[in-house]
C-alpha cells in the first residue's frame, strides 16, 4: 500500500507509529444500535491485529444496518441518531467493502485538529440485513490538551503588619534601612 508521506510503507512500517488506538478512551467507547452491548469495544484495536476476524465484532441490530459509533479521546455528550440527521458532518467519505483490512480515506487535515472525540455514522451497508464492522483504526499525530493554570492570588490594599513575620521573628536577620 502507498502511503501519503516520503515512502512506501511495505518498505517502512509507519502504521503503528501513527496509530491512534492507544489514545482511545476505549472503556467509554459506545454505539447506537448495536445488536451485542459493548461489543463496540472489540473493534478498536492495533493496527496488527486489524486482520484478526476471530474475535469479536460490531453488528447492528437484525434489519436495520445503521450504525453509530461515538469515539472518545476525552468526555463529551453523545450523539444519537436524530442529532445525526440533524447536524452537518465535519467530513463524509463514500465506503468501499474492504475485508482486508487496506483501504484509508483521508481527512481534511484542518478540520481534524485539536479533536476531542469523534462520531461516526453508518447511515446503510452494501445490502445485507445487518451491518458488521470487525476493525476501525485512526491514524494521525496525538496532542496533549493545555490548559491553562488556574492561581489563586490575594492582593492587598494595605497589608496588616500582624499577618506577616519578619525575619528577625522566624530565626533570620532582617536590617531596616
Amino acid at each position: 500500500m502507498a502511503c501519503l508521506h516520503n515512502h512506501s510503507c511495505e518498505e517502512h512500517d509507519c502504521s503503528s507509529e501513527w496509530s491512534l488506538y492507544k489514545h482511545i478512551d476505549t472503556p467509554h467507547v459506545s454505539a447506537l444500535n448495536e445488536s451485542v452491548a459493548g461489543s463496540v469495544k472489540s473493534i478498536f484495536k492495533s493496527w496488527e491485529q486489524r486482520l484478526d476476524n476471530s474475535s469479536e465484532f460490531l453488528e447492528s441490530n437484525d434489519g436495520d444496518p445503521e450504525l453509530i459509533v461515538f469515539i472518545p479521546f476525552i468526555n463529551r455528550d453523545v450523539i444519537d441518531f436524530s442529532d445525526a440527521q440533524e447536524i452537518a458532518p465535519v467530513q463524509e467519505w463514500e465506503l468501499a467493502e474492504n475485508t482486508r483490512g487496506e483501504l484509508e480515506y483521508q481527512t481534511k487535515y484542518s478540520r481534524f485538529q485539536g479533536v476531542a472525540n469523534l462520531t461516526l455514522h453508518f447511515p446503510e451497508n452494501f445490502g445485507a440485513e445487518t451491518t458488521q464492522i470487525y476493525y476501525i483504526g485512526l491514524r494521525g499525530e496525538a496532542t496533549q490538551i493545555k490548559r491553562d493554570t488556574v492561581a489563586n492570588i490575594v492582593y492587598e490594599a494595605m497589608p496588616n503588619p500582624s499577618e506577616h513575620k519578619l525575619p528577625a521573628e522566624t530565626g533570620g536577620t532582617s536590617q531596616v534601612l
